[in-house]
């Protein structure tokens, strides 16, 4: 196994791009995991364009599988006085897999401060279930994950009300939080739409839409709150809302994410 921050490190210069080699446990399927996907594309961007302002927004396209030695190509579209805009392209062996979109923006005084985003019933993750104890082989990335189930439907559970509440955080010790293993893990909850079926069947996230709630990523224990809520399931796709806190219940993302629903 290969810890997530060693992973990370290992991202080494290659001419105008970075690269890096995932083993086998980070992978779903036949594919990188995409919240890693999306760690990755974070990363090289860090890695290439140095000291940025907070991420505001980001917009990330699965496109392809991607395993093994994989490469990563940054671009800068745009700098200004607050913004910065960039993109990554994720290539492997079969051609491109993952592009990301990134806007990072400085923060300014504002007139007004109002968040509609409630904090959810907080129960201690230690309290809850262990959700990933009956995790499909194929879903090698989970060995990396803690997760607690706290409420809503299970997958493939063929219930009515396609959501669900989870805690999870990476099983690494001393991991600080930060951007980078948050969008790691903001996209390891199944969809909420496989809750929907009595039996497992594939199931792909193809694009995710991401806003940031604040500057501060930061929580206890390692521990983050994911609701996952399928709002629409119909001709093989399905569009789910997803929102993230921290420990204390604090949001920290809101995104939606749309979903490739076979069988």
């Amino acid at each position: 196994m290969t810890e997530f921050t060693a992973l990370m490190a290992g991202m080494a210069k290659s001419g105008d791009g970075w690269t890096v080699g995932v083993s086998e446990d980070w992978l779903q399927g036949r594919t990188v995991y995409g919240g890693l996907a999306a760690a990755l594309c974070m990363q090289a961007a860090l890695n290439e364009f140095g000291d940025v302002p907070p991420l505001r927004s980001a917009q990330i396209a699965f496109i392809g599988p991607a395993s093994g030695q994989l490469l990563l190509k940054p671009s800068l579209l745009r700098k200004g006085k607050s913004t910065l805009f960039a993109s990554v392209d994720l290539v492997g062996e079969a051609g491109l897999a993952t592009r990301a979109m990134f806007c990072f923006g400085a923060a300014r005084k504002s007139a007004f401060s109002h968040v509609a985003i409630g904090t959810p019933d907080l129960k201690a993750p230690e309290t809850c279930p262990d959700f990933f104890r009956s995790a499909p082989p194929a879903l090698s990335f989970v060995q990396h994950l803690e997760g607690r189930f706290v409420s809503g439907s299970p997958p493939f559970s063929g219930s009515e009300d396609p959501q669900m509440m989870l805690w999870l955080r990476l099983r690494e010790q001393g991991i600080r939080p930060s951007l980078v293993p948050l969008l790691a893990l903001a996209d390891a909850p199944p969809p909420a739409a496989s809750a929907r079926s009595t039996a497992p069947s594939p199931i792909s996230t193809m694009t995710w839409s991401i806003d940031m709630l604040t500057d501060e990523i930061a929580t206890d224990d390692g521990w983050w709150l994911i609701h996952n809520v399928a709002e629409q399931i119909a001709h093989g796709y399905s569009s789910q809302a997803m929102t993230l806190w921290n420990r204390n219940g604090q949001p920290i993302m809101a995104s939606r994410q749309n979903i490739a629903v076979f069988g």
